[in-house]
């Protein structure tokens, strides 16, 4: 046991490399355009409906798609469905360059949210697929750390590309990054063994999303990434009606709540192997509750970057555990699954919970946002507990919830 645990370690970090490029290439690509699209946006024409829509294209195809693609990567391998992703996502990086209507925006938007489906999931696959018994959280919190840092640098590699190269440059990095990371994939990356194909080949996502623990996980995702959304869509309007923040400072709290997250996820996920990983989640989401709560009372930069803060330190920490979590379901019924679901309950927050907040903002006022954003997390973390929770059997023994 020994022996393999050291194999398996020691492959993993040789590989970790050119996902950690994968997963980074994608993440940065996706955070390069958000100064970018509503502005290029706008040039063609967008009214605010259109470019709300154009935003949640992304989320929407990748929801829709993601099942197909994590299923086919147990089955077919991880190496050639990466590898593909990579030269879709550049592609689509490029033709946003072409891009002469709101239609083909929003057509270009719907590819890339699909080929997105093809990278950062089942690069994580592959990484859960290696991560040794034991160090699931470890592994998904450098994997983790890896997809904040990118989705984190993106805006301001963004805006600097835009403002001293011109717009069209920042479409251009963000394929190449890909490219690279393809030629990477196809040279130095060897297809993962690990896949279990004799219990993928009778699993179905129905059985999968029957277990509790998978159940837990898809409720806190879709909470936490719903409150992040908010956070992200409806902070900038309120620092500026309430507080009145410059665009420079707005600017500077989401930067620093997104890269700050991507040096938590090391210490969290070793937390998560320390842990009860459970408990951990939990904990984390009653500080963005509280977080979400009290943070509508900050009347200065400093007073609402530390409350942010609150929410920061809880969700970075228990992110590593929820993707702990899901791997060790992943061994069940396959990886690519797995990361599938994983990653559906995030898209579907991120494109619901904004539009939600926003009606409540419209009847209630602009705090009612981050209050429905404490409602969510409430709900949602209980539901994770209570999915979760263990009780014990007849014989004494603990056994997991039905």
């Amino acid at each position: 046991m020994g022996v393999l645990h050291w194999y398996v370690s020691s492959t993993l970090k040789r590989v970790f490399p050119i996902l950690a490029l994968c997963i980074f290439s994608s993440m940065l690509g996706i955070g390069i355009l958000a100064p970018i699209l509503p502005i290029y946006a706008e040039s063609l024409g967008a009214s605010g409906v259109w470019l709300g829509v154009i935003f949640s294209g992304y989320a929407i195809s990748r929801t829709f798609v993601m099942p197909f693609i994590g299923r086919l990567s147990d089955r077919r391998g991880r190496k050639p469905i990466l590898a593909v992703g990579l030269v879709a996502f550049a592609l689509t990086s490029f033709a946003y360059v072409l891009a002469d209507s709101v239609i083909s925006l929003f057509i270009i938007r719907l590819l890339q949210g699909a080929t997105s489906c093809l990278v950062q999931p089942i690069a994580q696959a592959y990484v859960g697929d290696l991560a040794p018994e034991g160090e699931e959280g470890k592994w998904m919190g450098y994997c983790n750390g890896v997809f904040f840092l990118g989705w984190g640098s993106g805006p301001l590699t963004g805006g600097i590309l835009t403002d001293f190269v011109g717009m069209n440059s920042a479409f251009y990095v963000m394929g190449g990054l890909n490219l690279l990371a393809f030629i990477g994939v196809l040279i130095f990356l060897p297809e993962s063994e690990k896949r279990q194909k004799t219990v993928v080949a009778e699993s179905s996502y129905r059985e999968a999303l029957s277990g509790n623990v998978t159940r837990g996980v898809f409720s806190y995702q879709m909470g936490n990434s719903g409150h992040r959304a908010i956070v992200q869509t409806f902070l900038p309007v309120f620092d500026g009606l309430t507080i009145g923040l410059s665009q420079s400072l707005v600017g500077t709290i989401l930067s620093v709540l997104v890269i700050g997250a991507a040096f938590i996820q090391i210490p969290g996920g070793k937390i998560a192997d320390r842990f009860d990983k459970r408990l951990v989640v939990f904990l984390g989401g009653m500080g963005v509750l509280v977080s979400m709560v009290v943070l509508t009372r900050a009347t200065g930069f400093w007073m609402l970057l530390g409350l942010l803060g609150i929410a920061l330190v809880g969700d970075a920490t228990s992110y590593p555990s929820a993707s702990a979590l899901i791997v060790e379901e992943g061994r069940k019924y396959g990886m690519g699954m797995a990361m599938a679901i994983f990653n559906i309950s995030m898209s579907i927050g991120m494109s619901i919970a904004p539009i939600l907040a926003g009606w409540a903002a419209d009847v209630w006022g602009i705090r009612s946002a981050f209050y429905f954003a404490a409602f969510i997390m409430l709900v949602f973390t209980f539901g994770f507990a209570g999915f979760t929770r263990k009780h014990t059997g007849s014989d004494g023994g603990e056994q997991p919830a039905v």
